[in-house]
């Protein structure tokens, strides 16, 4: 990994650990040996590494997202590889994750909407996906919009509990969470 890798990644422990408003960037170049001010031959600002930690986060997502889906036309296969996705990247990436929703508010503009149209366009991926289902007439919700929240929700949590030498493994934990979600839209078996 490069410096600029290392500092991002001190950055997202110390966001998770402190808080992005009590992180300085001495504390960020303490954690790769670098004095504070020379920190800043790397990067601009402590916001530079918190929109770029958020936006990597949304674009990988959907990255992950489109390669999961395309090519499926299935509604149930769509939504269990959506889903698998999802649930594996907040497996892989709980710190990223974790400071992706709790630090949303330490965002100044431009990025604030920047990182929230990219959520909003995931958030939109999901209910495309309940939406053609619900249309082909194999799900059944009373709402594609909260049905595509709760399913996001799923995976999200995942990031707050979920330990890589714990109880489940990965795998496991993917294709349970993959048949929780075809339950919440109504598939059974």
């Amino acid at each position: 990994m490069d410096r600029s890798g290392h500092i991002r990644e001190a950055a997202l422990e110390l966001f998770t650990r402190k808080g992005f408003e009590s992180t300085t960037m001495g504390d960020i170049g303490a954690a790769v040996g670098i004095r504070g001010p020379s920190l800043y031959k790397h990067v601009a600002a402590k916001q530079d590494l918190l929109v770029a930690i958020m936006v990597t986060t949304m674009e990988d997502l959907l990255t992950a997202h489109r390669a999961a889906v395309g090519g499926v036309a299935d509604p149930v296969e769509r939504l269990r590889r959506a889903t698998e996705a999802h649930v594996r990247y907040h497996a892989r990436h709980r710190l990223e994750a974790f400071v992706g929703t709790r630090e949303i508010r330490s965002l100044a503009e431009p990025h604030l909407t920047r990182v929230l149209a990219l959520r909003a366009e995931y958030e939109a991926c999901f209910r495309a996906v309940v939406q053609s289902g619900v249309d082909a007439g194999v799900f059944r919700v009373d709402s594609v919009r909260l049905a595509s929240y709760a399913v996001l929700d799923l995976g999200m949590g995942v990031a707050v509990w979920y330990r890589a030498d714990g109880e489940q493994s990965e795998d496991a934990l993917v294709w349970q969470y993959s048949r929780f979600a075809l339950r919440l839209v109504g598939v059974t078996g």
